[in-house]
């Protein structure tokens, strides 16, 4: 007898392209499907993590949000995901459908790849990978280079050897792809909406999704039930990596740090020094939670490239230490300590 394979899908994209928002809006809309979430973060603290506990949905109970902070799950398979998948389809009543979420600097070939490996393979299929893209960084020109000031560069300098790990790693990310959402077209003009979607498409996969959104807002059936199978299809979803050859890519581009923060006296000076350090450093994704005098519940705050959002999303709990925590995530060559200074001042 022959048992159905549980679903799961992954859900990828670059830092602060609103992964956790839409996995939030897909709980929200479970229809009564019994989930569970994987949550990878490159960094020491788990905002994502906290972010979705928090949602106190019936879909996925606190019990099935489980974080892996151990860095970067496209590096870490062996050691932390496959037991993690392990654990999961042991349970006398397993999930019905397994949503991981990986790091935004993650690429998402290694973690399908895995679902290969002989404990997980009988038992659990890649429905679907969903790539999450900021339109409104995309139409700022985050992911590419220049290619008019790069060729300026290159007649200047025939041997220059150019690579952009950003846009590498976005393409990698979308070459995986069975559906793109671009989000945050809220943001953008029509005209710009268009544009975007014209840079996207020619990125793309034959036969992958193209579908905008606002906010995160995608209906359920159109996330789930792929069937795409992804792991048997992997020789169509090459990364950057594996077409040149390596085994795998590293880290050594970018750089994660956390500060922690004593009780704010006063939030609106707190989030100006937030603003001159994105400004003036390095800085790809901000985020983390703080705490304010006088307020009862903490603050998350969130910030991809300029872009400031700031709500109160919980009350402190008794007994809860009110000490705040930043994950700062940027270029390897960012001036930590002057980040750090900046948001202690």
């Amino acid at each position: 007898m022959t048992t159905q394979k549980i679903p799961a899908t992954v859900i990828t994209g670059f830092l602060g392209a609103g992964k956790t928002t839409l996995i939030r809006n897909l709980l929200a809309n479970a229809d009564g499907r019994r989930l569970a979430l994987i949550i990878n973060e490159f960094g020491d603290v788990g905002v994502d993590g906290e972010i979705l506990k928090s949602c106190g949905d019936s879909a996925c109970p606190e019990d099935d949000v489980i974080e892996l902070a151990n860095g970067c799950i496209c590096c870490t398979v062996a050691d932390d995901f496959i037991p993690t998948m392990k654990k999961l389809i042991d349970r006398p009543v397993p999930p019905q459908h397994i949503i991981i979420e990986t790091s935004g600097l993650a690429l998402p070939q290694p973690l399908v790849r895995a679902f290969n490996w002989p404990e997980i393979k009988p038992h659990v299929t890649v429905d679907g990978v969903v790539t999450v893209v900021d339109a409104k960084a995309l139409s700022e020109g985050r992911f590419a280079d220049n290619e008019q000031a790069l060729a300026a560069q290159r007649a200047g300098d025939p041997t220059l050897d150019h690579e952009n790990p950003i846009e590498e790693l976005f393409e990698d990310q979308l070459n995986c792809a069975d559906m793109v959402i671009l989000n945050k077209i809220d943001l953008l003009a029509e005209t710009e909406s268009s544009i975007v979607s014209e840079i996207l498409k020619p990125k793309l996969r034959p036969g992958t999704r193209l579908v905008p959104a606002r906010h995160g807002v995608v209906d359920i059936t159109a996330l789930i039930g792929s069937k795409a199978s992804a792991e048997d299809d992997m020789a169509n979803r090459l990364s950057h990596h594996e077409m040149e050859g390596e085994e795998q890519h590293d880290h050594d581009d970018f750089a994660t740090f956390v500060v922690s923060l004593a009780e704010l006296p006063d939030k609106e000076s707190f989030l100006s020094r937030i603003d001159t350090a994105i400004r003036t450093h390095d800085i790809l994704r901000l985020k983390g939670f703080v705490a304010v005098s006088g307020q009862p519940s903490r603050l998350l705050i969130q910030a991809v490239g300029p872009r400031l959002s700031i709500y109160f999303d919980r009350r402190w709990k008794s007994g809860e230490r009110r000490q705040g925590a930043i994950v700062v995530i940027g270029a390897r060559h960012m001036d930590r300590a002057a980040i750090e200074a900046l948001l202690r001042s």
